[in-house]
């Protein structure tokens, strides 16, 4: 049974997100601000957080931002319909996904069972001997799937699991372009939709975590209006 931590400070946010959740086999664990939830991660870690942006004493920003220094646990960004500064700033800082207020707690559901099945899959759980499976090496980069493993020239790098994937994809071939919606369906399920701001921010972190063991990192190219393509080095 996964745990998921659901924080926000509308209550009845989360007795009704709560009781859907637990509907669907889920064990749930509810905080109404940043600081108490992190207080408990820091005992004991969730399979996946729903985080509200806007909280009291800390907010989801500032959570992200203090998870991400430990752990790469799937987290899903709950904004209200006019924080589009907000939702990129989030996917830049490391969430995963969002889900917009007010929203569909069927849509919900989905996204953190496709976001769950995609973290039991590069944490091993599904093995097959299969190129998303098989250790990886292009030029100095090393991709260890049933590890979750990202080497860049031997230092580590830690990413989000749709950050893992979406370079991966990349990676598998490279010198190709691969569109956005492309990446969109190797990162997301069908049923789940994506604009292109979304892979946009998440490639834009991607870059940023690579640059941080290497500030000269350039293998992901941008074709403007076209998508990307990764150039081995």
């Amino acid at each position: 049974m996964s745990r998921i931590a659901l924080v926000d400070d509308d209550r009845n946010i989360l007795t009704s997100v709560s009781m859907t959740l637990e509907a669907e086999g889920f064990e749930v664990e509810t905080y109404n601000d940043g600081q108490a939830a992190l207080d408990a991660f820091n005992k004991k870690l969730p399979d996946m957080a729903v985080l509200d942006i806007k909280m009291p004493r800390m907010d989801g920003m500032d959570l992200l931002q203090r998870l991400r220094q430990k752990t790469t646990m799937p987290v899903i960004f709950l904004t209200s319909k006019d924080d589009e500064i907000d939702e990129v700033l989030g996917l830049r800082m490391g969430a995963d996904d969002y889900v917009k207020k007010p929203f569909s707690q069927r849509l919900l559901v989905e996204r953190i069972r496709a976001l769950l099945r995609r973290q039991e899959a590069v944490d091993g759980d599904i093995v097959g001997d299969t190129p998303e499976t098989k250790v990886m090496e292009r030029g100095h980069l090393r991709m260890d799937p049933l590890r979750h493993a990202v080497t860049w020239k031997d230092r580590d790098v830690s990413l989000t699991v749709t950050e893992f994937l979406l370079l991966q994809a990349l990676a598998q071939r490279p010198g190709f372009v691969k569109s956005r919606d492309q990446l969109m369906d190797v990162a997301y399920d069908d049923q789940v939709y994506v604009d292109d701001r979304t892979i946009d921010s998440h490639i834009k972190r991607l870059r940023k975590k690579m640059r941080s063991v290497d500030d000269e990192f350039s293998a992901i190219e941008t074709l403007y209006g076209i998508g990307y393509r990764y150039n081995e080095e």
